[in-house]
C-alpha cells in the first residue's frame, strides 16, 4: 500500500529553527520529526511518496530510496499552494488506495489503522482548548459536512489533523481553492466535496501531537517522555 507525506512547507512558524533546517528533521528528542512519522506508518505501508519543497534535499539525503524496509519515492512542489496542490503532484504516481499524512505532526499507528479499515476516512480530533485548526462540521447522521479554517475555534470542536484515506478517484474532482488564504488549495475541503458522492469515514483520534511552533517541540518532548 502507498502512503504520501507532504512535506514540502517553509516551516515559517518555526524560525528561526527552520532557517537551515526542513522543519520535518526537526528533532523532539534525539530522533526527527519524520522519524515518528514513519512510527504512524502500519506495517502494509510498502511504498511511500513525499512532497518536497523548501530544503528537500535534507529531506531526499535522510530517508534514501529506501526508509525502515520501505520504499521512497520523491515529488517536488515547486510553488506551495496548499495541501491540495501538493498531493496533486503525487497523483501520478498513486495506483490503488492509499494514505496521506503530515511530515510534521505526530499520530498513533492504532488511529490510522482504524483509517485503513475504510475506502475513504478522515481521521479528526477534539479540541481541548481554543484555538486554530480546520473545523470539521457533521450532519445528523455523522456525515462530513464541511471543515472551516479558521484561527479560534472554541474547545469541544472537531478538529482535522489532516491525515487522510483516499483513492485516485480524489482526481476526479477540482482542488478547493480557500477562500480566505491567497493562492492555497486544501485537501480537507476537496475531500468534502468527494464525500458528496462516497461515504467518508470520520475517525476520532486517541492522540494528535500538532507542532507548529518551537514550544510545541518542547511539549511533545514532555508527552513523549523523550
Amino acid at each position: 500500500m502507498q502512503a504520501v507525506i507532504l512535506a514540502a512547507g517553509l516551516g515559517t512558524r518555526m524560525r528561526s529553527l527552520t532557517h537551515t533546517t526542513a522543519k520535518p528533521l526537526l528533532r523532539i528528542g534525539k530522533r526527527a520529526l519524520l522519524d515518528y512519522t514513519f512510527d504512524a506508518l502500519p506495517d502494509e505501508v510498502d511504498e511511500v511518496i513525499v512532497v518536497v519543497g523548501y530544503l528537500g534535499e535534507q529531506v531526499r539525503a535522510y530517508l534514501g530510496e529506501t526508509f525502515r524496509g520501505k520504499k521512497i519515492q520523491y515529488v517536488v512542489q515547486e510553488k506551495l499552494q496548499g495541501t491540495a496542490k501538493a498531493l496533486w503532484e503525487a497523483k501520478p504516481l498513486l495506483k490503488d488506495k492509499f494514505l496521506v499524512l503530515m511530515a510534521d505532526d505526530i499520530y498513533a499507528r492504532e488511529d490510522i489503522r482504524k483509517c485503513l479499515k475504510h475506502d475513504y476516512a478522515i481521521l479528526v480530533t477534539r479540541s481541548t482548548e481554543v484555538g486554530p485548526g480546520g473545523k470539521v462540521k457533521l450532519d445528523e447522521k455523522n456525515q462530513l459536512v464541511s471543515v472551516e479554517e479558521g484561527k479560534v475555534h472554541p474547545a469541544g470542536t472537531l478538529i482535522s489533523t489532516n491525515v487522510f484515506v483516499l483513492t485516485p478517484e480524489l482526481f476526479t474532482y477540482e482542488p478547493v481553492k480557500l477562500t480566505d488564504r491567497e493562492g492555497e488549495w486544501g485537501l480537507p475541503q476537496t475531500v468534502v466535496e468527494l464525500s458528496k458522492d462516497y461515504s467518508v469515514a470520520v475517525v476520532e483520534a486517541t492522540r494528535w501531537i500538532k507542532i507548529t511552533t518551537p514550544e510545541d517541540l518542547q511539549i511533545a518532548e514532555k508527552l513523549l517522555h523523550v
